[in-house]
């Protein structure tokens, strides 16, 4: 069973990719709902969204050429607790390729990692795309990664979104 449904169409500007539902965003149904996740008052901070969205309006965020998804669809919790069984990354490649967005952001390292199939990635734009969608890994959102947190990433994101000709 899916614990969050992907907010998804074609030719998104922007497509945020967590690794999984943290505890509190499975509980309340919404991306991004843990009290210390700082994901909404990023998008605001750079200009991705005219206003700070709350968890609860998560699916407003289409409004903006932005979508969301998950690499686990199936479980929740902690990266550390998430079963190996439970990451989707072919799922996730096949949505990409059919709905083309401009970039797929990687909401934290351990999405990305799963994804590309890399033990290490480092921040920012990414050399490989998949198709036409460029990749780019940002430092997560979440109140547990805050010693990692750098937030001039989201702004350098933001930057090449409103620069790209195709937005």
């Amino acid at each position: 069973m899916t614990i969050l449904p992907d907010v998804l169409e074609t030719g998104l500007k922007i497509v945020f990719c967590g690794t999984a539902a943290g505890t509190a965003s499975a509980r309340a149904r919404a991306y991004y709902a843990g009290p210390g996740n700082r994901f909404w008052d990023m998008l605001f901070e750079t200009g991705l969204t005219p206003k700070r969205l709350d968890p609860a309006q998560f699916q407003d965020v289409i409004a903006y050429g932005i979508g969301l998804t998950d690499v686990v669809k199936t479980a929740s919790g902690s990266d550390a607790s998430l079963p190996t069984t439970a990451f989707d990354p072919d799922r996730l490649r096949e949505r990409i390729l059919e709905l083309k967005p401009g970039i797929l952001a990687f909401n934290g390292k351990r999405s990305a990692q799963s994804f590309l199939d890399a033990s290490k990635v480092e921040y920012g734009l990414q050399a490989t795309q998949l198709g036409s969608t460029a990749l780019f890994v940002l430092p997560s959102t979440s109140g547990a990664a805050r010693g990692f947190w750098q937030p001039r990433y989201w702004h350098e994101l933001a930057e090449r979104v409103r620069s790209d000709p195709r937005q």
